[in-house]
């Protein structure tokens, strides 16, 4: 008998997944845990991406926002605003998804390391965010300090406020918070997340930035590294809003030829610094 190889799962063929756990993290956001039907793991790295498809309904792009090091299964944190995301929303435990990916190239792991980490959240920008973030403090020794600023609209449109609350308390970390506009109980600080680049210091030589957020952010949060003499070539950014199908067939994700979905969604700002409508 002649054995044949196995082929390679297609990027095109999407795996059952069963949602195990479902989380209210805000008003219009939940986080939902999955592990897949065959038993086999996700394989991927912060700041990679996955597609999601209800059976009968479509099929979306969504980062991921658990770190590689969460075994057998792997967490998406998801917005309502739409029909896929509506109906994700309304899924009950035990019941069965379809996921592609993961995709992309994800945050350079390995030249983040023995470097300190300084990143940038905007709103839900902390959903791929938070995978690095996990990813680091189950790493801690291979990197250096670890500072987060972390801005949102308002103070009940903070994400993950349990996390956030076990992050101020480490001392093997620092968080700095910021809302856009605050209430009578809010006693942090007021303004956009850019006002807190004043209250932290870095050594340039050694830090990579890493931000996320609404796109009108970034070229906000790209002055301020650079105030801080952070080079091009250390200031990251993800484009992942602008995917779609994930492998470079729709061409919803192209700027001047570059195909975000395969080269990015995460760029260092040398890299894009040059196509304008990428930020």
């Amino acid at each position: 008998m002649i054995s044949q190889a196995i082929p390679e799962a297609s990027i095109y063929q999407p795996r059952p997944a069963k949602l195990i756990r479902t989380e209210a993290i805000a008003e219009r956001e939940k986080l939902f845990e999955f592990e897949f039907r065959d038993g086999g793991e996700l394989g991927h790295k912060p700041g990679q991406f996955v597609e999601i498809s209800l059976f009968g309904i479509g099929e979306m792009p969504n980062s991921i926002s658990s770190s590689p090091t969460k075994n057998c299964s792997f967490e998406l944190a998801v917005r309502n605003v739409g029909n896929v995301t509506s109906a994700l929303h309304g899924l009950t435990e035990g019941s069965t998804v379809g996921i592609r990916g993961p995709f992309g190239n994800g945050f350079p792991i390995d030249k983040l390391k023995g470097n300190d980490i300084l990143i940038v959240a905007g709103g839900i920008g902390l959903f791929p965010l938070r995978s690095l973030i996990n990813y680091v403090l189950d790493k801690r020794s291979d990197f250096g300090r670890l500072m987060i600023l972390s801005g949102s609209r308002t103070p009940q449109e903070r994400m993950f406020v349990s996390e956030l609350e076990k992050w101020q308390e480490r001392r093997d970390m620092e968080l700095l918070e910021t809302v856009d506009r605050g209430d009578e109980k809010w006693t942090g600080n007021v303004g956009v997340v850019t006002t807190l680049f004043p209250k932290v210091d870095i050594d340039p030589q050694n830090t990579f930035a890493i931000t996320v957020g609404p796109p009108v952010m970034y070229k906000f949060v790209v002055a301020e590294c650079k105030k801080k003499a952070i080079a091009d070539e250390q200031i990251l950014l993800s484009l992942e809003r602008r995917m779609k199908c994930g492998v470079g067939k729709c061409g919803h994700c192209q700027i001047n030829g570059v195909y975000v979905c395969q080269e990015g969604p995460v760029f260092s700002y040398a890299e894009i610094r040059k196509l304008e409508e990428a930020i």
